[in-house]
């Protein structure tokens, strides 16, 4: 139940969270947005000047308790093949299935983890398995001619 009130209070406190971006970030092509510390002696987002946005501070961390688990309050866990499912236990974890799995395996790795109730973060859309255990067969005879 501890758990389930600290993920309530870093879903507050990650909305009110502002977005940290790099000073004068959006004046010049060659420097991104994403955030670097300030270091510039009269730059004004380091002395602090609201107006310039905020500075990323100690503050606006989550909760220990429950810092880099998914939102779900369960813990990731990234797969590459179905070996990589047994170190995983269902009661505090779950699988997501790495972006560089092919359909094939992928469709394995869902099958095992069914069958030991893991649960799938990014599972297969099913149009797209119905479409790939229908073309099978197709693919085999041609393989054996």
């Amino acid at each position: 139940m501890e758990k389930r009130r600290l993920l309530n209070v870093r879903k507050r406190q990650k909305s009110k969270k502002p977005a940290f971006r790099r000073a004068d970030g959006h004046k010049k092509k060659k420097l991104d947005c994403n955030w670097r510390r300030p270091r510039g002696l009269q730059g004004k987002l380091r002395k602090g000047i609201a107006t310039k946005g905020a500075i990323a501070q100690v503050g606006y961390g989550s909760p220990r308790a429950v810092r880099g688990l998914h939102p779900s309050g369960f813990e990731e866990v990234l797969v590459r093949n179905p070996d990589d499912l047994r170190s995983i236990d269902p009661s505090y974890q779950v699988a997501r299935i790495a972006r560089t799995v092919g359909v094939r395996k992928r469709m394995m790795i869902e099958e095992v983890a069914t069958a030991r109730e893991i649960r799938i973060l990014n599972p297969l859309p099913a149009e797209i398995s119905e479409v790939v255990l229908e073309e099978a067969p197709e693919e085999a005879a041609e393989v054996h001619k």
